[in-house]
């Protein structure tokens, strides 16, 4: 007993911080289907007063599903575009998009039930991934929309999976999923403009990051240590100072547009690439 118990803590500590999310998604999901009913604490509501009286659910809604299948497909959305994220962006990025994805969705869906009540019908309550997994999708898909992926046969442009995604969820809100369909969009809006930001040399995530630093920082044991006067660089950006995030994107850019040239040729690409692989060039 054991060296099982043993087994799957080793096995635990080899995921990566999105496959633990998977992994706490689906012990949610089986102890939600043994006790009936007993998660709803954790539920979004779409009122801002029943949410006063829980914040936390603004984080824990995103970790309860509806039905297998609510599940089924989430998980593996994250599964795939985890390790997509994870093999271009650091692991506490993923999870401050996850989670920020995760808290404007669900902002979104109360501010639209208490903006537009007739449009989305009486008070109702949020459960799902979707608007964090929307969030890790759409940002990698702002940061490098020209990117190719395969899809059956052919090639597909990041920016056409993403732009296609925000059409259906927008198609969405005039369905029997309106609520749901616009905490997509609040996590699709979130990746969206991290991304953007986060080319421009700003990561928005950080704040959040320290808040979540510091939460967890209250359930370690403290250890003393000497006195020490630290030097904080304020010029870093994600851990990196501004020349070497700056040469770190350029050669994203240059990668993604050397892709490009050997799956379709040099004439494949827009004046504006051209141009700045010519100057890369220099």
């Amino acid at each position: 007993m054991t060296s099982f118990s043993q087994d799957i803590k080793n096995k635990l500590s080899n995921l990566n911080a999105l496959d633990k999310i998977i992994a706490v998604n689906l012990v949610v999901f089986v102890i939600g289907l043994i006790f009936k009913n007993g998660l709803t604490w954790f539920e979004l509501p779409s009122d801002f007063t029943d949410f006063i009286v829980k914040p936390w659910s603004i984080i824990t809604y995103a970790f309860l599903h509806g039905d297998f299948f609510h599940i089924l497909f989430n998980m593996l959305w994250l599964y795939f575009i985890g390790r997509m994220f994870l093999n271009l962006f650091s692991t506490k990025m993923a999870l401050n998009v996850y989670f920020l994805g995760a808290i404007s969705g669900g902002f979104l869906f109360m501010l639209g039930y208490t903006l537009l009540p007739n449009v989305f019908g009486a008070t109702s309550s949020l459960v799902g991934a979707s608007a964090a997994v929307r969030a890790l999708l759409i940002f990698i898909c702002a940061y490098m929309p020209n990117q190719e992926v395969r899809f059956f046969t052919f090639n597909l442009k990041l920016w056409y999976i993403g732009a296609a995604i925000v059409a259906l969820d927008m198609l969405g809100l005039f369905g029997l999923n309106a609520g749901g369909n616009l905490a997509h969009l609040g996590g699709a809006l979130l990746g969206y403009y991290y991304a953007k930001q986060l080319l421009k040399g700003k990561d928005i995530g950080k704040g959040f990051e320290k808040i979540m630093d510091a939460f967890v920082g209250m359930f370690k044991p403290s250890k003393k240590s000497p006195l020490k006067t630290v030097h904080k660089n304020k010029s870093k950006v994600g851990g990196y100072t501004k020349g070497e995030f700056n040469q770190f994107n350029n050669q994203k850019k240059i990668d993604v547009i050397l892709d490009k040239i050997s799956k379709s040729g040099y004439d494949s690409l827009t004046a504006e690439e051209k141009e700045f692989l010519f100057k890369a060039g220099k």
